[in-house]
């Protein structure tokens, strides 16, 4: 039986559909059409489970989310691909009475915490792959002797329709005049730091009328925010959306003041379609964003300054226009296909083969 063909178990116990969830559905997309027989164990009743439920050839073993009901979820996988932080443990016990080897990919910036059983369970793993710079450093923090293979997420190759994105605009009541300041993300202020864009937006309703910002994605503080942007005629709010590149069509500008942040693969998106990039200089931002070259980066809560770089490029569309072509040509070294060869690599890797695979942009996935 050729490598191509053996089982591989993704775990993602994640609770709703983040950025994580976005790179997991992606692989085992690709993946399928590579021929990999494939396995997802993700929490029942889920958005994961059933975004993925028509990728041809993947079985889904749906969960309680608890680490022992899925540590027993993997069947006859040859191998098992963690996707998310807790289920790591799942692997990990299944390794020591399944015999199964597994590979772990990080994509939070934050460390584990430092006790012997997360230790254990990423030092026993076959490889450790990171995301970001900034996430190998953290694990490092764990076990400063990982040895931590860098693969960045991917752009999400979305797709987009001029004319549904001038349906969003006569939806949204955005005037053909507007600079539109686009942010992407679960509105989670604690993380994404949506307060920043509504002070800035405060701060420009009378200045700068005609720049719009717009929020796309739900959230657990999407009422506290609309409250707060209660009377800004300079702000609009989508909610949760399936249809993200019509909305990236239709701004002008990114907008990320995350407060802490791991990669931040929404980036790539605005990347690829080509939007000059307003951001703060946390976690692996600055790994995709160069200060001065395809965007602008700041301090946290540095409103001020992020408003003056808005109000440059709105200001000067040649330079707005060569950052973004600049981010185009960026967006190649993210894409699906390249991300997802690397993992392939890597299973064959630990599944016997000595195929090694050097990425772009300075990442490989050799063994």
């Amino acid at each position: 039986m050729s490598l191509a063909g053996r089982c591989i178990a993704h775990i993602n116990l994640a609770a709703g559909f983040r950025g994580g969830e976005r790179q997991t559905e992606l692989l085992l997309r690709y993946l399928a059409e590579a021929g990999w027989q494939q396995l997802l164990v993700a929490r029942g009743g889920d958005s994961l489970a059933s975004r993925c439920a028509d990728i041809p050839g993947l079985d889904i073993n749906e969960v309680s989310g608890g680490i022992l009901s899925a540590s027993s979820a993997f069947d006859d996988a040859a191998l098992i691909h963690v996707h998310q932080g807790r289920a790591i443990k799942a692997a990990w016990l299944q390794s020591f009475f399944g015999g199964k080897p597994y590979i772990v990919t990080r994509r939070v910036h934050k460390s584990p915490r430092q006790n012997p059983l997360n230790r254990s369970a990423y030092h026993r793993a076959s490889r450790v792959i990171s995301i970001s710079m900034a996430i190998s450093d953290s694990l490092h923090r764990l076990d400063p002797t990982l040895n931590v293979q860098l693969i960045p997420d991917c752009s999400s190759a979305l797709r987009a329709s001029q004319q549904r994105s001038v349906l969003i605009r006569k939806t949204l009541g955005i005037d053909h005049k507007a600079f539109v300041v686009g942010h992407v993300g679960a509105l989670v202020d604690s993380h994404k730091g949506q307060q920043q864009i509504i002070e800035m937006a405060r701060k420009s309703i009378n200045t700068a009328p005609d720049v719009l910002y717009l929020l796309i994605g739900g959230g657990r503080d999407e009422q506290s925010l609309r409250q707060q942007a209660s009377g800004l005629s300079n702000v609009r709010f989508t909610g949760y959306v399936d249809n993200v590149g019509d909305y990236l069509n239709v701004l002008n500008l990114f907008l990320f003041p995350s407060r802490h942040e791991g990669f931040g693969s929404v980036l790539l998106d605005a990347l690829e379609f080509g939007l000059p990039v307003v951001a703060t200089r946390v976690g692996g931002i600055p790994e995709i964003i160069e200060d001065g070259v395809n965007g602008y980066l700041f301090e946290v809560n540095d409103t001020r300054s992020m408003l003056k770089a808005i109000l440059r490029l709105r200001d000067d569309p040649k330079l707005a226009a060569a950052i973004g072509e600049e981010n185009k040509r960026a967006a190649e070294a993210y894409t699906p296909a390249k991300m997802s060869k690397c993992y392939e690599l890597i299973y064959q890797n630990v599944l016997g083969s000595r195929i090694k695979c050097s990425g772009t942009n300075g990442w490989s996935a050799s063994a």
